[in-house]
């Protein structure tokens, strides 16, 4: 049921409600552009989200549209391209499994990054699944979503005069986002229960959550609620922010997502063939499907062994302590039944999740999710073979590259983070179905029909575009702080036609956001540039609220930015989100990237920047192992060498970049012919653009997943 409460809508314009609630707009910038042309001010002011807009509009604006002849006529475009979308019979699924269309696939996540507006999302893994889920619909597939609608959401970060991180949450109020309840087939709005034990002043109870419905183009997501009567003010605290509280609320979280979810899908009516788990949060979810097997009469072995077959097991997490994992007395107080569900001993319950440590047992995730999945994988080529040697113990009889750890590279939605500028570029080069080939490699031999003059301009245009967003949000910070007398400053800051480096990412120790300034003295010489060849470079990320190094780091970046002879060229952006991340990925010219390897299980970010044609400057870890050629970016470091120490590390990485950076990036850049165009630096953009674009996309990774994971386990 649509809000009732928008401003009302001209009958001729009318359907701007069916855009607002379905999230198909925020991968086609022409939907988008139908608000702004409204009122752009507006549209920025409800960080572009269209209830709101909806909500807070003007009468008058609304009626100006429905009278203008160019708006109409841009409005019937897009309502044309949407009514095809949702009604397009030929999809890719539908023609090359037409015998399994009719088999769901349920893909359970922590975190769902689909926009902006909608902040239940906190990196790298939520926006991968927001990507998978829009992907999916893009390619017919029967997929549906399950997760949270966290009413806080993630943090706001707010960056104080002296650099420190401090997280603001705020409610969100689910009237003033695509969300609407979810109904079962008697009309009646959804909410699931579990039981959870008793907790401080809380005796045993029943927890209940409430289920919303998202659409994703022609994807659902069912994302859960706990803030709602008669839960105590405790338990609606339990979906209230993403990743927060202490052990206690990541287990109760964990069950209301794991068999919470089972439920509320069976409240749905959806059956799913297949239940695919994106990391361990979701994995009580297999506990659940054994308890309904046992209690429809199987034995607990027959029903182990066909929650197997038709579960899937996706692993992120390269460092040994990301995995989730409780004590053996803490799962006897929350699962104080379940042997007795399953038919099973005590012992043989927490066997089923074991994983031994020097002060103890412990219940790990991951061992539950590994051993009641039949299909298991990690990210990235080098992520499956560290995930294979990191859970190498549960296979004794086989060798580490025998344990059936596979790996599918995580890929990226070309649409949701193409620049509308170079979009219009491959649009006029590229075949007229390009979107609908983008993960085929001879889709991109177009690139080299593209003038040098016309692709220069559009890197100078996106470049010139990141530039007026930085100095746009730094005013707003400075207005925020009462710093008024520096806001004068920021109509100049950064150069638009200076060589743009950017780095944005979680700002976990090990990304090593400040090996830049390991020798800060050489790193001014590259800045300067001899007066005429600058560098500058654009710093974001957040840091979790309890990860203290990681918020350390982000205050040496915001301190260096203020630095003599760093200042104006290193610019910290606070509160990183999508929007911010594609502006970045959209305007800079080269992305950074220095985790200690192998600790990037595959990261994505980069893959967006060289889709948009903005080359590499990354230390061979996660997909760029698998990416870099030589000639579509650059290489940080020696993959193989080893080290006695991390500072000797980090001084030989740092050593690499520096010198990669003066002798090779800035040349390339500025080197350029009687046209004013550096031809080897568009040689490396085309370069970065064919390499990336199909191969990193996310067509390609849902078809990797569809063939050798979904439609297996489908039976």
């Amino acid at each position: 049921m649509k809000s009732v409460d928008f401003t009302p809508i001209p009958d001729r314009i009318s359907r701007l409600t069916d855009i607002a609630y379905n999230l198909w707009w925020t991968w086609h910038p022409e939907a988008q552009a139908l608000f702004k042309r409204i009122d752009d001010r507006l549209w920025e002011d409800v960080y572009h989200n269209p209830i709101l807009f909806l909500r807070q509009v003007r009468q008058f604006s609304l009626d100006e549209a429905a009278n203008d002849p160019e708006f109409i006529r841009a409005y019937h475009s897009v309502l044309t391209d949407f009514d095809e979308y949702r009604i397009f019979d030929k999809s890719w699924f539908k023609q090359t499994y037409p015998d399994k269309v009719d088999k769901p696939i349920a893909y359970f996540s922590a975190e769902f990054g689909l926009h902006e507006c909608l902040p239940i999302y906190s990196g790298g893994l939520g926006v991968l699944s927001g990507d998978h889920t829009k992907a999916a619909s893009d390619l017919g597939l029967p997929f549906i979503g399950v997760g949270f609608l966290y009413p806080q959401g993630y943090f706001k970060q707010v960056i104080s005069a002296e650099g420190v991180q401090e997280a603001i949450y705020t409610k969100v109020r689910f009237g003033d986002v695509p969300a609407e309840p979810a109904f079962n087939s008697k009309d009646k709005e959804i909410v699931i229960s579990i039981n959870l034990p008793a907790r401080g002043n809380l005796p045993d109870r029943l927890v209940y959550a409430k289920v919303y419905h998202i659409q994703v183009g022609n994807v659902s997501l069912y994302l859960m609620d706990t803030d709602i009567h008669p839960n105590a003010e405790e338990d609606r605290e339990l979906s209230a922010r993403l990743y927060g509280g202490d052990e206690e609320m990541r287990i109760a979280q964990e069950m209301v997502l794991g068999i919470g979810g089972v439920r509320a899908l069976r409240a749905l009516g959806i059956q799913p063939a297949v239940f695919h788990m994106n990391e361990g949060h979701a994995a009580f979810l297999v506990l659940e499907r054994a308890r309904e097997l046992v209690e429809s009469g199987m034995n607990f072995w027959e029903a182990k062994e066909q929650v197997r077959r038709t579960s899937i097991f996706t692993t992120h997490t390269p460092v040994p302590a990301g995995h989730d994992a409780f004590p053996f007395p803490m799962i006897d107080r929350y699962f104080p039944q379940w042997h007795e569900y399953l038919k099973i001993s005590r012992h043989e319950f927490l066997d089923l999740a074991r994983q031994d440590q020097p002060w103890g047992p412990i219940f790990s995730m991951t061992v539950l999710a590994l051993k009641m999945s039949g299909r298991h994988n990690g990210v990235s080529k080098l992520h499956g073979e560290v995930s294979r040697k990191m859970w190498s113990w549960l296979w004794p009889d086989r060798r580490a590259e025998d344990v059936p750890i596979g790996y599918v590279t995580n890929g990226v939605h070309t649409e949701t983070w193409l620049s509308p500028e170079m979009k219009a570029l491959f649009d006029k080069y590229l075949p007229a179905n390009w979107v609908r080939e983008v993960d085929n490699p001879d889709t991109w031999h177009g690139l080299n029909n593209i003038p040098d003059e016309e692709l220069w301009a559009v890197v100078n245009r996106c470049r010139s575009n990141l530039v007026d967003f930085v100095r746009m949000r730094t005013r707003k910070r400075l207005m925020r702080l009462g710093m008024t007398n520096e806001i004068h400053s920021t109509y100049n800051l950064l150069d638009p036609n200076a060589l743009t480096i950017g780095f944005a990412r979680r700002f976990a120790t090990y990304k090593r956001a400040t090996l830049l300034f390991h020798d800060t003295e050489r790193l001014k010489r590259i800045i300067l540039g001899n007066g005429n060849r600058p560098v500058q470079f654009v710093f974001a990320g957040k840091a979790h609220p309890r990860d203290e190094p990681g918020k350390r780091f982000i205050k040496e970046v915001y301190q260096r930015s203020h630095e003599s002879g760093l200042a104006g060229r290193i610019i910290f952006i606070e509160d990183y989100d999508m929007n911010v991340a594609r502006n970045m990925v959209m305007g800079v010219d080269v992305w950074q990237n220095t985790p200690i390897r192998p600790m990037e299980a595959s990261g994505t970010s980069g893959e967006k920047a060289g889709l948009n044609g903005s080359p590499n400057l990354s230390i061979l870890d996660g997909w760029w192992a698998e990416a870099f050629n030589g000639q579509n970016g650059w290489s940080i470091g020696d993959p193989d060498a080893t080290y006695e120490n991390e500072h000797d590390q980090n001084h030989a990485d740092a050593m690499s970049l520096y010198e990669i950076l003066e002798n090779q990036v800035v040349p390339a850049f500025y080197n350029r012919d009687h046209r004013g165009i550096p031809p080897q630096w568009i040689k490396i953009v085309r370069e970065s653009i064919r390499t990336v674009a199909p191969q990193f996309s996310m067509a390609r990774m849902i078809k990797d997943y569809t063939r050798d994971l979904y439609v297996p386990s489908m039976g």
